[in-house]
């Protein structure tokens, strides 16, 4: 083949192209051809190592047109990694499309709710343009709860599922003050760590001694009523009673000094002529004389315990 080229004088000269011997052909990129399992390990270890980059390119490189494709779509580490790196990078659709598309394992549930609930929080708070907050985020996880595929459908209460906690419960009635011995078997029993398991156990014994002491007042309380209703239906002398008795005391005395022969008649006997009423006899100064100058003493030194003659 004849390239024409211009020369310096305007003519056209031809040489030979260059052969093709010069540029070697670029061997093609090799496929990888693992088998399903063989991916499934190495996402499995690139997991566990937390190289997330180095896992995103690994799944990259696998073929599209992979022999064991759908087999692939179905392994539950595959699946699990593909949603590490969808998180990781943010994609968070792509992230709920994997998570409510295929059941996991219940050894995954607590890795994958994780990276739900985490997605959603981030998305509230750019959406909001602040962090969240306590509030905000039980707000979310009401708004957007875990599908069933890694959720077990066990309601939580205070943190703790009500079998971890019914399980706490019954060591705690066999020995409110465990060792670390067994706390540490607790811990292993429910899937907590030693110290949310003696936290757990602080907390309620806590909770246990505020009770008793609510229950010791109300006891109290309840015996102080008691004792007030059974001296109220034991009865007590009334106003009107009292007032009776009073009466009846005055009565008395004005009985037994108004009759000398003590008869009971409230009729009013005759007066005879020996009984005939005279007149008193009216005092002359003379009499009165001692009885001013003592009361004039008695006003002239008040203080005084006694009166001076």
């Amino acid at each position: 083949m004849w390239v024409p080229l211009r020369t310096a004088s305007g003519a056209f000269a031809a040489f030979p192209a260059p052969a093709a011997a010069f540029f070697p052909p670029v061997p093609p990129v090799p496929m990888l051809s693992f088998s399903s399992e063989q991916v499934a390990s190495v996402c499995e270890t690139l997991e566990e190592s937390g190289d997330v980059e180095r896992l995103a390119r690994f799944l990259w490189s696998l073929p599209v047109a992979h022999p064991n494709f759908l087999e692939l779509n179905k392994n539950e580490a595959v699946l699990r990694a593909r949603a590490l790196v969808a998180f990781h990078m943010s994609n968070f659709r792509e992230l709920y499309h994997i998570l409510e598309s295929n059941r996991f394992a219940k050894g995954s549930h607590a890795k994958l709710q994780a990276m739900w609930l985490e997605a959603h929080y981030q998305e509230a708070a750019k959406l909001r343009g602040r962090p969240l907050g306590p509030v905000d985020k039980y707000r979310v996880r009401k708004k957007f709860p875990m599908p069933r595929t890694i959720w077990d459908g066990e309601q939580k209460t205070h943190c703790f599922k009500e079998r971890t906690r019914s399980l706490l419960r019954e060591w705690y009635l066999q020995d409110p003050y465990p060792n670390p011995t067994k706390k540490r078997e607790l811990a292993q029993a429910t899937g907590l760590t030693p110290t949310q398991v003696g936290n757990w156990f602080k907390n309620r014994r806590q909770r246990d001694r505020a009770a008793a002491v609510k229950n010791r007042m109300q006891l109290i309380q309840q015996q102080s009523d008691g004792k007030r209703l059974d001296a109220h239906k034991a009865g007590t002398p009334s106003d009107e009673e009292d007032d009776f008795d009073d009466d009846d005391d005055e009565a008395m005395f004005e009985s037994n000094g108004a009759d000398d022969d003590g008869s009971d008649s409230d009729e009013a006997r005759p007066i005879s002529d020996d009984e005939t009423e005279t007149p008193a006899k009216k005092p002359n100064k003379a009499e009165q004389a001692p009885a001013l100058e003592l009361k004039r003493r008695s006003k002239a030194s008040p203080n005084t315990g006694t009166v001076r003659l």
